[in-house]
């Protein structure tokens, strides 16, 4: 029986060469592929993959928390991310979300199938480039820091602030989210307040620092 695959990146030239060495292999099949986090979570509500292998850094809802609301459904489905950051933050945020894989998108593709058959059975595979060491004080760190974005907000303030720190306008975030504009501004003075800051500059700086968005 084959492992079916979702491949959910904003970039097709990666999506492209994922499919084309994964259409080699009998025993997996990619099912989708999808470009935003919200799509992401639609598809895998739809088809129930296996291994959604989903970016870190996706527009609209970031992959993080696109893989914890997956997981918080379809609890069968298993989580690969993938990111050119080997920052610790992203790697710690992306295991709390419930992610049992975390690739370096340079890593040999090789790697990659080897990552697809540890999370299958069950088990985490961390990219090789991460060494024990590192993730023993990403563990260490997270124990003692201060509540970060994914604990300090709520799920629908997080995906406002994401969304204004992309350059969304208070109205677009509200048409996106299907809520008043009214609603819109609640939450945004809702996170100044939580997180002390008083421009949406600042708040789009705090949530590139945070890994809500990028500035790809």
């Amino acid at each position: 029986m084959s492992t079916t695959i979702l491949i959910a990146d904003d970039h097709r030239l990666f999506r492209d060469g994922l499919r084309t060495l994964f259409a080699a292999r009998k025993d997996i099949r990619v099912v989708a592929e999808t470009t935003d986090g919200a799509e992401t979570i639609s598809a895998a509500a739809e088809l129930k993959p296996d291994i959604v292998i989903m970016d870190v850094s996706m527009p609209g809802l970031n992959g993080i928390e696109a893989a914890r609301r997956i997981l918080s459904r379809e609890t069968a489905t298993r989580i690969i991310m993938l990111s050119m950051h080997s920052d610790r933050h992203f790697i710690t945020e992306s295991l709390k979300a419930g992610a049992m894989g975390y690739l370096l998108k340079d890593c040999p593709f090789e790697e990659v199938l080897l990552a697809v058959r540890t999370v299958r059975e069950g088990k985490i595979y961390l990219s090789r480039q991460i060494s024990d060491t590192v993730i023993k004080d990403y563990i260490a760190i997270t124990r003692s820091a201060p509540a970060s974005v994914f604990r300090a907000l709520s799920t629908r303030e997080r995906e406002v602030l994401q969304l204004l720190a992309e350059g969304r306008t208070t109205k677009e975030t509200a048409a996106r989210l299907h809520v008043s504009v009214k609603t819109i501004e609640t939450h945004r003075k809702q996170i100044m307040d939580k997180l002390d800051i008083h421009s949406v500059a600042e708040l789009t700086k705090y949530a590139i620092r945070e890994g809500l968005t990028s500035l790809e």
